[in-house]
């Protein structure tokens, strides 16, 4: 998805204020942490909009093309009827906030998480300062994370997000491109991420994550 930092600043009376007056919640500036998103007044904010934490930078994402939100609707919807026909569990979730570390808390278009780490992500939001619904933010590495690559925006999932993820251990990113047509499976070796499936067009790809999964590049698009 694309990222801006042009937004109007929002004053929000955060619990870390000082003698300069309400901390202002605008895009662009450093100094943002995870830990701040659980101040309920600065979380009221972040709810109002869609943002990420950069490298401790607040960043506004912008909405994304149609195009690609339909064709990341469609590969979800495939992936879930092979999950269900296989009896896996597990669950995806789109747009939602991940908490790689403290200074990097990017909104994820897609991720799935296994039953293990279900699990795991529901004991960790019961065990946070400020447990939000059954499981919260994600703070576990997502078995899967999944982006739709928004044109003039594709080095921040192509390449920011990809270190992101490999140094926080996500197993498989996806990239998803409608523009492009095409279908980038990608497996972490070590420190690093492989490309695993490679398809375009009318392709058919079959990422070794889910056994038995064809996903007919065709379908996407249409």
């Amino acid at each position: 998805m694309s990222t801006t930092a042009a937004r109007e600043p929002i004053a929000v009376e955060a619990d870390d204020t000082d003698d300069a007056g309400p901390r202002k919640f605008v895009p662009g500036t450093i100094g943002w942490t995870a830990d701040d998103l659980d101040d309920p007044r600065i979380e009221r904010a972040w709810l109002s909009g869609c943002y990420e934490i950069v490298e401790g930078v607040l960043t506004y994402m912008a909405a994304a093309h149609f195009d690609g939100g339909g064709a990341l609707v469609e590969l979800i919807t495939i992936v879930k009827s092979h999950l269900r026909q296989q009896g896996i569990g597990g669950k995806f979730a789109v747009e939602a906030d991940v908490v790689l570390n403290q200074m990097r808390v990017p909104r994820v278009d897609a991720v799935y998480l296994s039953a293990d780490l279900l699990r795991q992500q529901q004991a960790l939001n019961a065990a946070s300062r400020r447990p939000r619904g059954k499981y919260g933010r994600v703070r576990v590495p997502p078995t899967l994370a999944v982006e739709s690559v928004s044109p003039g925006h594709e080095a921040h999932d192509r390449k920011t997000k990809r270190r992101w993820y490999a140094e926080a251990g996500v197993p498989h990113y996806w990239l998803v491109d409608a523009f492009a047509k095409s279908l980038e499976c990608l497996v972490l070796e070590g420190s690093a991420y492989r490309t695993e499936q490679l398809g375009h067009g009318a392709d058919e790809v079959k990422p070794s994550l889910f056994p038995g999964l064809v996903i007919r590049l065709a379908e996407l698009w249409e």
